[in-house]
């Protein structure tokens, strides 16, 4: 079974991403979500941290090796500095990651080392349909072998840097089968819409991406997907940003409440309070412990399909509850956009259809 202490390594990576957070992000979010842009040494600040590169093999540009456990560490910390932050800092993993769990060994040896090397680059993924019935088990992109190649059509939503990615990793139907392509944003048949408006992450610019019979060699296609590994360590990454937030709102309302006073006493000493707080505090640590434990079944070679996908609902659920209870344990404050609790509540509404943004 797994263990509940991280190692010295975790710990010092945890560490300098807390710092990250709190110092970088935290301190820029509102700024940014007010602008709706994320400043560029803001973000390769917390690429230079290294989170990806120590998940990727030195044959392949990094230094170490894949766990789906740090990488869950480190973005929960991501996310409680800010989940439009933290979702840009990640989104190359979801490209190289993919490449790395799918990829043949010339597709690695290819592909992975233009996204670690050197600066932050957008290299994302091309993952959720922007229907009301999405499913990952049946997109409706698809992928038609052609005369030697692939045809992909179909449409993409939530696309991060969408407009100006230097390598789009597109998920699609072939055969019933889900499948992976790199395709050349420049290519003939895709097309980037205009930026999405969306309730939360405002920060974060993502597109719609359609694609009109775009023709891709047989070498774009990575040779060997397992779609259960790959879903399950997107859900992961997802629930453990989930938790960030979950965390970020829960220590926010409960300072709050020990520091405003009514009838002469902090209303964190009302029942009625108290009980909120307690109830916000057991689902984080609820959450959190799935979230873990589909993790470590993902390092263990498990199938880990269920139980990250459980995970997942459950620390997007968990994120709502605890970021809408932190709006009314501020009273009027909560509505009031000075406040963050507020944005976390909205960036939360949208956890649950961020899936195949963030990959660990």
């Amino acid at each position: 079974m797994f263990g509940f202490e991280p190692t010295e390594e975790q710990k010092m990576l945890v560490e300098a991403v807390h710092r990250y957070a709190e110092n970088d992000l935290r301190a820029a979010a509102h700024e940014a979500d007010e602008s709706g842009e994320l400043p560029v040494d803001l973000i390769e600040k917390g690429w230079e941290l290294g989170v990806l590169q120590a998940s990727v093999p030195e044959t392949y540009g990094g230094f170490g090796e894949r766990s789906a456990v740090t990488g869950a560490l480190a973005a929960e910390e991501l996310a409680w500095g800010d989940l439009s932050g933290a979702l840009a800092v990640m989104a190359p993993g979801g490209y190289a990651l993919s490449v790395l769990l799918a990829g043949s060994e010339d597709q690695k040896s290819g592909l992975i080392p233009p996204v670690i090397e050197a600066n932050w680059k957008p290299y994302v993924t091309a993952f959720v349909e922007p229907d009301y019935d999405f499913y990952a088990g049946d997109m409706r992109t698809t992928a038609t072998a052609n005369n030697g190649d692939y045809l992909i059509s179909g449409r993409k939503a939530r696309v991060p840097y969408g407009d100006g990615a230097e390598g789009l990793l597109t998920f699609a139907n072939l055969d019933g089968q889900i499948e992976a392509f790199t395709v050349p944003t420049d290519a003939k048949g895709v097309e980037v819409g205009e930026r999405e408006q969306l309730l939360g992450i405002q920060a974060l610019p993502t597109f719609p991406v359609d694609y009109d019979k775009v023709r891709v060699p047989a070498s774009a296609r990575l040779e060997g997907m397992d779609p259960s590994q790959v879903l399950a360590s997107f859900n992961v990454a997802t629930g453990a940003l989930a938790v960030g937030l979950s965390r970020a709102a829960y220590e926010y309302a409960l300072d709050y409440a020990k520091d405003r006073e009514a009838f002469g006493a902090p209303i964190a000493q009302k029942q009625a309070i108290a009980f909120m707080l307690a109830e916000m505090a057991t689902e984080i640590d609820g959450a959190r412990l799935m979230v873990w434990e589909a993790a470590w079944e993902i390092d263990q070679g498990e199938n880990a399909s269920t139980t990250a996908y459980v995970a997942l609902t459950n620390a997007s659920d968990t994120a709502m509850m605890v970021s809408d209870r932190a709006v009314q344990i501020l009273g009027g404050h909560g509505y009031i956009r000075e406040h963050p609790v507020e944005r976390w509540m909205r960036n939360a509404r949208g956890l649950s259809t961020f899936a195949g943004m963030a990959m660990v």
